[in-house]
């Protein structure tokens, strides 16, 4: 079977159709509020775009990325397919499972508005939520839940520490996979007693007895292992659930920094990210219509493979959007193509869509954020650059 061909006017016509569903969305955003939840995963190191969606229908894929290509749907190991000439990575069968059933989508060639090659420095830009380097102290998921309502609505944030995008004028949770304070625990009634009338630390560690609470350990469920993704994902729906659990959650995912040996380090670390999600969709149940869930990384990788079958620091990448509150539809911008003239400095994809436009249309029609608050509170200066995507959930 030939291959579909990818274009520029074919994607556009296909995000073009979500378009008409805007008013419906803003009309539902008034009524769903905070009871809506939203999960963010960063992937950290820079997850290589192209071998997520894969492109299979661009003829010029399988000769940049030479031994690193995904095969096409039907091919021995080849994409599951999506639409348009893209495919899945295969580690990636929970979340094709979501495409089928019109609950995931995604976005092939984002980027953030600014051009960095450092990781770290590309990581503060996504989770800050400017257009440059620390232009923002606190991060744009914090922000955003203020403008939501502040202490109405329950951030939490998964790992030992709180990252930037959560950092802010709004008080988080926080939770570490493995670790855990019992509440009859002697040291832990010691600090309740040490911290009854400091208003931070008090509120703080009660916080965090209440988080481990929620999370079941004190039901005597055994931590989650550090391998179990799956169990992990399930932890966090249940910290999700319930009249105290969390709406907006942050969970870190390191490792994509695929400079060598690349095909057998994405499929763990895909693998991994699929069992998340699972796990979140199990554990959520039917919290599960209600949530949207974003992935996200601070920039792609290079179009062609290196030397040692792993590419380098690229530009353009992909995000995917699943959740049972997402509106069934096919690729979310534009493609660029990945013909010669049109890589971005000769070497990277060309992004065609700044990140923050997708982050902004989930706030708007999800979380029930105005149009003023994306482009002047949550995302300063935005407003020109990162257009509110329309008719994402």
């Amino acid at each position: 079977m030939t291959a579909p061909i990818l274009n520029r006017r074919h994607l556009l016509a296909a995000a073009s159709a979500g378009v008409g569903l805007a008013f419906a969305g803003k009309v539902a955003a008034q009524t769903r509020g905070p009871a809506n939840k939203l999960v963010v995963v960063i992937a950290r190191g820079a997850m290589d775009g192209l071998s997520v969606t894969v492109p299979y229908g661009d003829a010029n894929y399988v000769p940049l990325r030479a031994g690193l290509a995904i095969g096409a749907p039907g091919e021995a190991n080849g994409a599951l397919a999506l639409s348009e000439g893209f495919g899945l990575h295969p580690a990636l069968s929970g979340l094709h499972g979501l495409y089928g059933q019109g609950q995931m989508r995604f976005a092939p060639a984002v980027a953030l508005p600014v051009r960095i090659r450092s990781h770290f420095d590309a990581q503060d830009v996504l989770e800050n939520g400017g257009e440059g380097l620390r232009q923002q102290t606190d991060g744009w998921l914090n922000r955003a839940i203020v403008a939501a309502g502040g202490t109405a609505v329950k951030g939490l944030s998964i790992g030992a520490q709180t990252p930037l995008i959560l950092r802010g004028a709004a008080p988080v949770s926080s939770w570490a996979p493995g670790g855990q304070v019992r509440g009859g625990d002697r040291i832990a009634s010691l600090l309740q007693d040490l911290y009854v009338e400091d208003p931070m630390l008090g509120q703080n560690l009660a916080r965090g007895l209440a988080t481990e609470a929620l999370v079941g350990m004190e039901g005597g469920e055994q931590p989650v292992r550090r391998n179990d993704v799956q169990g992990l994902g399930q932890a966090v729906a249940r910290l999700m659930t319930g009249p105290e659990g969390a709406d907006v959650v942050a969970v870190s995912l390191d490792g994509w920094d695929t400079h060598a040996g690349q095909r057998a380090q994405l499929q763990t670390r895909l693998t991994g990210l699929d069992q998340l999600v699972m796990g979140l969709k199990d554990g959520l149940g039917e919290n599960w219509p209600r949530t949207a869930l974003i992935v996200a990384t601070e920039f792609g990788r290079t179009a062609r493979a290196n030397g040692t079958q792993g590419t380098d620091h690229g530009t353009g990448s992909s995000l995917l959007l699943a959740g049972g509150a997402v509106r069934r539809g096919g690729p979310i911008g534009d493609w660029p193509t990945l013909a010669d003239n049109r890589l971005f400095e000769n070497r990277d994809l060309a992004p065609t869509l700044d990140i923050r436009s997708v982050f902004k249309g989930v706030l708007r029609d999800h979380m029930g954020l105005d149009r003023a608050a994306l482009d002047t509170r949550v995302f300063p200066g935005s407003a020109a650059e990162a257009p509110v995507m329309n008719g994402l959930v």
